[in-house]
């Protein structure tokens, strides 16, 4: 924890610098699964910025966008984020080129849950977890894994 800012630095691991398209097969169905064009995202952060589980996740929503834009899939799908991620709607509202970033980790998780990787149940969720995290968010938390 920084003594400056009282901020634990981020827990992912560095993001690889490239403009490469390493998986396009994924951001195209991304893409389809989530009906939104990833590529106008321009990185502003506001979606990490708003985000109210954001100190829980390790790739802020903002990398999961620009992971996805690269075509990224494993740093993706092996991420607790896709899992972590409340759907709130948070970062959709906060965007300001409109896009469903919501719909964007609906689309990731469900890539993963069509590829076997299927994280936790409800009745993983202790009662001290749901007590803190704001009703909108458990919400979408049972609504997540309802699908």
């Amino acid at each position: 924890m920084s003594e400056k800012t009282g901020l634990a630095p981020p827990k992912s691991p560095p993001i690889r610098l490239t403009r490469e398209i390493v998986n396009a097969g994924f951001k195209q169905r991304v893409d389809e699964l989530s009906g939104q064009q990833m590529d106008a995202c321009y990185q502003c952060g506001n979606c990490s910025s708003g985000c109210p589980l954001a100190q829980e996740m390790d790739i802020l929503p903002s990398r999961v966008m620009r992971l996805a834009q690269l075509g990224q899939s494993d740093d993706i799908i092996k991420s607790e984020t896709i899992w972590i991620c409340a759907s709130c709607f948070q970062c959709t509202v906060r965007c300001p080129k409109g896009i469903d970033i919501q719909a964007v980790m609906d689309a990731v998780r469900q890539i993963a849950m069509d590829e076997g990787i299927d994280h936790f149940g409800p009745d993983q969720i202790s009662p001290e977890l749901a007590a803190e995290v704001p009703q909108p968010g458990l919400v979408g938390v049972y609504r997540k894994l309802a699908t």
